[in-house]
């Protein structure tokens, strides 16, 4: 049975395109260790063509005392399956840590030869992630209907009484009677941001040019907030539309540029990367779909500033978690609802001098049922 690392020809057997359909790497092993045959996850996943990876032994590609060696001699000698779970493949080739559940198995037909099956952490950890953030978005939109109903009613009252109050106030008292009509409309404010996450309605998706998205919230950031920050850019050019609505992507990055540029306030070369690029592999429901869909679009934004603290980072998404003093707390719930709808993932990865927020979104695929690229 061959694994053969080209994409599928037509004509090319059965095995060979379920294998070359697979998100997660798959890589067989001869009996000294070397790699006989890959599938197209392998190649990305080890950053190397089929034919180079050929050329090596396996140990070559793994970290110094790695486990994944013991693995392969262990299901060896047992001839036998094994698996070993969170093992860190990562090396400077591969760009550092890169957890993975690691599974070796004899091939049947093929004597001495093993199958290794390699299922990165980071993506079940992203799906999980993914049902948390609409979990916590549907908390959210139960609480923002009450807030509307039983809050913003009574505020009308509270305020309407303390303006009539004003008419007939003295200067000192006054001052008081703002201050009611103040906090009054800033509960309010705070209340309509929530009740954009009881919007329910079905979103109006097209084809969109995320390059057109991402240079529109440059100018208003440029323009504005981030006015005395370095933007740059690193697109591939050839990226295909995705499949989302224009103004709700312009909101989710906007708010991801705007915290970025708030984060690098004291930071004096600050720095805002935007990227995209093309990675086959994570495929995931859709909200009201039966149907799973491939997110092979990836757009980041990082940053150079302090970082987010270490024990925010899993809560960064959920309702009223903020690392601002005077925040609410709520644009990076809204922005985790936004990609949630349209059957995305966002996710955050955060060290000092480097935080990413990356995320993962379909693509437009045309009526003939072609991907569309540019």
């Amino acid at each position: 049975m061959s694994v053969a690392a080209a994409k599928p020809r037509s004509g090319a057997g059965a095995p060979e395109a379920v294998l070359n359909a697979l998100p997660h790497p798959v890589i067989c092993v001869a009996e000294d260790g070397r790699i006989v045959d890959v599938n197209v996850a392998a190649e990305a996943f080890f950053e190397a063509s089929a034919i180079v990876l050929r050329r090596h032994h396996i140990r070559e590609f793994a970290p110094f005392g790695s486990p994944l060696i013991a693995l392969i001699d262990q299901a060896r000698e047992r001839n036998a399956p094994v698996n070993e779970y969170r093992v860190d493949l990562g090396t400077p080739r591969n760009g550092g840590e890169r957890i993975v559940d690691v599974h070796v198995a004899p091939l049947g037909d093929k004597p001495g030869v093993l199958i290794v099956v390699l299922q990165e952490r980071t993506i079940a950890d992203k799906m999980d992630r993914q049902l948390t953030h609409r979990g916590a978005a549907r908390s959210v939109t139960a609480l923002a209907a009450m807030l509307a109903h039983e809050i913003k009613n009574p505020l009308s009252g509270i305020r309407g009484a303390a303006q009539l109050l004003e008419q007939s106030a003295t200067d000192e008292d006054r001052q008081l009677t703002r201050l009611i009509c103040d906090e009054a409309d800033r509960i309010v404010k705070l209340v309509d941001r929530m009740e954009v996450f009881s919007d329910e309605r079905p979103i109006e998706r097209e084809a969109v040019n995320i390059h057109a998205v991402l240079e529109h919230v440059k100018r208003l950031a440029l323009s504005g907030f981030g006015r005395n920050i370095r933007i740059i850019e690193e697109y591939d050019p050839s990226l295909p539309p995705v499949l989302a609505n224009r103004d709700q992507l312009i909101q989710v990055f906007l708010n991801l540029v705007k915290n970025a540029a708030e984060a690098l306030s004291d930071t004096p070369d600050a720095e805002i990367h935007l990227s995209t690029a093309f990675r086959p592999g994570v495929r995931l429901s859709v909200p009201g779909s039966t149907t799973k869909v491939s997110l092979p679009l990836v757009f980041t934004v990082r940053d150079n500033g302090p970082g987010v603290p270490e024990d925010l980072i899993p809560h960064l998404f959920d309702p009223f978690v903020t690392t601002k003093p005077t925040g609410s707390g709520l644009g990076l719930a809204l922005v985790a609802k936004i990609v949630g709808n349209h059957g995305g993932i966002i996710e955050c990865d955060s060290q000092p001098r480097r935080t990413v927020f990356r995320v993962l979104m379909p693509m437009f695929v045309g009526e003939a049922g072609g991907a569309l690229r540019s």
